[in-house]
């Protein structure tokens, strides 16, 4: 028995809180359209087929609704029934409205009397696309069944174009061209966002304002370019250059990450961020460096420190270990008292 589906391209539904919608960044560079909100040039538009995975000859499309998918598989017992659970719920509800075939998602035989929504249905998945350009696509599930399964093919990674949402689109290495907009969900994330690094400026005015030299070493551990921060370096200089981090201008473009980075090296005790910035620089300086046999050694004794920065701090910690310490301290403070 062969069917036809025929998808229809009604208009935006505006009305409705879930959309793609062009993901846009000051900070991440797209050949100089973020600087006018856009995604795309005026008047481009890209259409995108569903995703598969060809494994002998059988393609697996990423729809987000086969319960036999490798993502399901690996569920823990629990979450695999309930997966597999609304899986069966939204494909009996998909198979009666598309195809007016009434289902029952507890039928042993289930996948057998499915006839449109079967995973190996190529013929069509293959012609489920979307869309998108610099205007929001606006989906309404709950009343069109194309744009149900959009939605759960989305969720699924079946779009590349498309993140799942504002965080995912966030923590991609290569940031995406959309991501899906859930209107409360994208508030929440943009607000927490917002809280994260208004705490981390806030604690960047305290450290200014009233302990400029945990800035200094704040500022050493954070910044690639360690070496720079001297205890002559204008305060300035090291505010401005924090601000940019925490807003995800310098090496961390991710500014939640930026920001929870920033707090968390500012909560070091001074006596920790003292001892993180001498490891920083007495690396930078070749004082302590890396050996073939994958520890960190000091140079000047030929002492073995550790195999990471932190087993380097805890090591300087260490009382027996003062005399290193006392070295690297008289070595780095010609540097830093310049």
């Amino acid at each position: 028995m062969s069917i036809t589906i025929v998808e229809k391209y009604p208009q935006n539904k505006v009305g409705t809180s879930i959309a793609i919608r062009p993901y846009v960044e000051q900070n991440v560079t797209n050949m100089g359209l973020e600087k006018y909100n856009l995604a795309l040039f005026e008047g481009i538009f890209h259409e995108e087929q569903l995703a598969c995975l060809e494994r002998n000859g059988i393609k697996q499309y990423l729809t987000g609704l086969n319960e036999f998918a490798p993502e399901v598989r690996n569920l823990s017992e629990d979450e695999r029934e309930a997966r597999i659970k609304d899986i069966r719920m939204t494909v009996t509800s998909l198979e009666q409205e598309l195809a007016g075939n009434p289902l029952d998602p507890t039928d042993k035989d289930f996948w057998s009397k499915v006839k449109v929504l079967r995973p190996d249905n190529d013929d069509f998945w293959s012609k489920i696309v979307i869309r998108v350009s610099n205007e929001p696509v606006f989906l309404d599930p709950k009343n069109d069944p194309f744009d149900l399964i959009k939605l759960r093919s989305i969720e699924a990674g079946g779009f590349a174009l498309v993140a799942k949402n504002l965080e995912a689109a966030r923590n991609m290495s290569k940031p995406p061209k959309f991501y899906l907009d859930r209107f409360e969900e994208t508030a929440v994330t943009r607000t927490e966002s917002k809280k994260l690094r208004n705490r981390a400026l806030s604690e960047l005015q305290k450290l200014y304002d009233k302990n400029v030299n945990k800035l200094l070493y704040v500022c050493k551990v954070i910044d690639a370019n360690s070496a720079q921060y001297r205890k002559s370096t204008p305060n300035d200089v090291m505010y401005d250059n924090m601000d940019k981090y925490i807003n995800g201008e310098t090496s961390e473009t991710n500014k939640s990450r930026a920001a929870e980075k920033f707090l968390e090296i500012s909560a070091y005790d001074m006596e920790t961020l003292k001892l993180r910035a001498i490891v920083k620089d007495a690396t930078y300086y070749k004082m302590i460096a890396l050996r073939g046999d994958g520890f960190i050694y000091h140079m000047k004794s030929s002492t073995l420190m550790g195999k990471n920065p932190s087993e380097i701090t805890e090591f300087l910690k260490n009382p027996l270990n003062e005399e290193i310490l006392v070295d690297l301290t008289k070595s780095l403070e010609k540097y830093w008292n310049v």
